[in-house]
């Protein structure tokens, strides 16, 4: 995939795809992992152990690592620090008003969607990290007068379902984002995070999906417009070797792998026709198959309502996933309830976490219900 040739103006000097593509992997290369992550922070660099501090497993990402250091360079230029603040944790001031013109400059001169795209979420996530450093918890997200992660217990999951947060950047590092309960509880081994418009996450995540085959990826989506099956209609049917699967069994011939698409409703179409389409350029025209649940309503309903009734926030989807699992024969007896009811603890710790900052903070604890039709 090319970009055609455009003279991208300074802290983003890159001419084409490939040549940025060298450039970003030299300078992510010149980060040491074993770097001293103080210092790092201080230089504004973000080293392996702190991008790995947030949730996820895999190197950093190019574009990421290269709009820091454009941002460094931004600095200099200005004679001003970055500062953030705001929803999101814009850059703020002056620094800011010029970074959104040069950022805005290089958005508009690539011809690309699929650039457009990553260079978007990088430079998301690249001012949320920087933006939250030293103010919130690298574990659970929220400030850390309100770490919550002492409060939390973790258990295993089992080892015959894996999730993956395919998450939007918005809400990466968001503090009422429920998603970031599952590796909390679980680990990021059993649930991994994928950012969207990140090419090495979802390359990793694609992968995965690939060894595992067709039959094994399913995606938690309320798709109007593909046939949706239930937990009971999806695997209800499968054959059961004397009444039970085992953990080793189903770790190493058929383990499933469930998407939760973690975004706001608004942003959801688009990753899930993203989603849609990495699927087909694996496995031809068919669509990704989609699990439909008979949700509840979850913790976090009294802090975030949902548009319909069918809708619920990420970690309660995967509770209800896990329930309705274990009433099948083959799952009864590996303590997916037990599971579930981790989850929904971790989410009543969160919502009460939240609860209390916005009490002490003066703020209304409850919204209005939204209206929204979603079709």
């Amino acid at each position: 995939m090319t970009v055609s040739s455009v003279p991208w103006t300074r802290p983003f000097q890159f001419r084409c795809w490939n040549k940025t593509h060298a450039l970003l992997t030299r300078h992510c290369h010149s980060y040491s992992p074993l770097s001293n992550t103080h210092t790092d922070m201080a230089e504004g660099v973000i080293s392996l152990e702190e991008w790995q501090g947030w949730g996820t497993t895999s190197p950093i990402p190019t574009m990421v690592a290269q709009i820091v250091h454009d941002l460094k360079l931004l600095e200099q230029d200005f004679h001003s620090q970055m500062s953030f603040g705001g929803n999101g944790g814009k850059l703020q001031g002056n620094f800011g008003i010029q970074e959104d013109k040069k950022h805005r400059a290089t958005y508009q001169a690539l011809a690309d969607s699929e650039m457009k795209l990553q260079f978007y979420t990088a430079r998301q996530i690249a001012c949320r990290v920087l933006g939250s450093r030293g103010y919130l918890c690298q574990k659970c997200w929220l400030p850390m007068e309100d770490c919550m992660c002492s409060k939390i217990a973790s258990c295993s999951l089992f080892p015959g379902i894996k999730f993956w947060l395919y998450m939007h950047p918005k809400d990466f590092l968001r503090q009422n984002n429920t998603g970031k309960l599952l590796w909390q509880v679980f680990g990021v081994g059993a649930a991994t995070l994928c950012l969207f418009g990140v090419p090495e996450h979802e390359e990793i995540m694609l992968d995965s999906f690939k060894l595992a085959g067709k039959s094994k990826v399913w995606c938690l989506y309320p798709n109007k417009s593909a046939v949706l099956k239930s937990v009971q209609d999806a695997f209800g049917q499968e054959p059961v070797a004397n009444d039970e699967a085992t953990p080793a069994k189903l770790k190493v011939d058929t383990t499933l792998h469930f998407i939760l698409i973690d975004g706001t409703w608004s942003n959801s179409a688009a990753m899930f026709r993203r989603l849609q389409d990495k699927a087909k350029s694996i496995w031809g025209d068919e669509d990704l198959a989609c699990i439909s649940l008979n949700p509840g309503a979850s913790a976090m309903h009294k802090l975030r309502p949902q548009p319909a009734w069918d809708r619920t926030c990420t970690a309660a989807a995967a509770a209800d996933l896990l329930s309705e699992l274990q009433l099948l024969p083959q799952f009864s007896s590996v303590g997916l309830d037990k599971q579930a009811e981790a989850v929904d603890h971790a989410l009543t710790i969160l919502l009460e976490a939240l609860t209390n900052r916005r009490l002490r903070m003066g703020r209304s604890i409850s919204r209005k219900v939204r209206h929204t039709n979603i079709r």
